[in-house]
């Protein structure tokens, strides 16, 4: 007999909660069951999506500037904090590309909000909405005025009241022009950093 979804994701949930090894594999199972179900219903939505923004409107080699990955998480759904509270659930994270002009070298994510879901026995961290990631961008002392491309990813997993999707990345690029030294930076985005923690 077949189950409804939602009743496999408070099985799934349940299951690994109580941290038996017997039922983890039980819940191993559901998961691969609810994975390919949503593969079946050809593949996951498009739950979040990223941009990253700077706090001036250009940088300056040796810089080093503030950067906002900005994510819109769709209406119904949330994502586990970058700090969840079971050590079983997945983490968003951030990842950016390196390259030799641009360097992420700092990530603070903002705190979870904990929520009541009916498949737990207790609240959990998670984000809805729309949240913002601070991060500090290091600009090589050796970069030359002009246009370059900061790429990274933004990695969560969905779930809304019933089910988890599968966990999945969405790209984002921030348009960065490194200016002369000579030439003073403007203030940008400032109702956005005004509202994020970089320590």
């Amino acid at each position: 007999m077949d189950l409804p979804t939602g009743r496999l994701a408070r099985i799934f949930c349940r299951s690994l909660h109580r941290g038996n090894s017997e039922m983890r594999l039980i819940a191993a199972s559901l998961l691969v069951l609810l994975t390919a179900g949503a593969a079946c219903a050809g593949g996951p939505p498009e739950v979040v999506s990223a941009r990253a923004v700077l706090a001036t409107d250009a940088v300056h080699p040796g810089q080093a500037a503030k950067l906002a990955v900005l994510a819109r998480i769709e209406p119904g759904y949330h994502i586990n904090a970058h700090k969840p509270s079971l050590d079983y659930l997945i983490p968003t994270r951030v990842a950016f590309d390196t390259t030799s002009i641009l360097k992420v070298e700092k990530v603070v994510y903002p705190r979870g909000k904990s929520i009541k879901f009916d498949f737990l026995d207790s609240p959990i961290a998670v984000y809805e909405g729309e949240i913002g990631v601070g991060s500090v961008l290091q600009v090589s002392t050796s970069a030359r005025p002009g246009a370059y491309t900061l790429r990274g990813k933004f990695m969560y997993q969905a779930c809304n009241d019933h089910a988890c999707l599968p966990p999945v990345s969405v790209p984002f690029e921030a348009a960065i022009r490194v200016a002369p030294p000579s030439v003073p930076l403007k203030p940008a985005n400032t109702g956005i950093f005004r509202t994020l923690h970089f320590k």
